[in-house]
């Protein structure tokens, strides 16, 4: 029965390891490979200057409160 056990562990096994290199080294059948359609899929083609203007001036706003200091002297006599 142990035997029997151990067959069947040691054939699962071997077949989890040779299944992914024997599907990857065999050819595609008349040439045709199985295409998805990913065209446009992700959206990012065209995007908006928006962001981009938005980005930019929240860099210029804190470049120009770095520069800026605290040279802040009192108006009061």
């Amino acid at each position: 029965m142990i035997l029997w056990k151990k067959a069947a562990i040691s054939i699962a096994a071997t077949s989890m390891i040779l299944s992914p290199v024997a599907a990857s080294a065999a050819p595609a059948i008349d040439g045709a490979r199985a295409l998805s359609a990913v065209e446009r899929e992700n959206k990012l083609e065209g995007a908006s200057w928006l962001p981009i203007l938005l980005g930019l001036a929240i860099i210029a706003g804190g470049i120009w409160l770095v520069i800026d200091g605290n040279d802040d002297k009192p108006v009061s006599p």
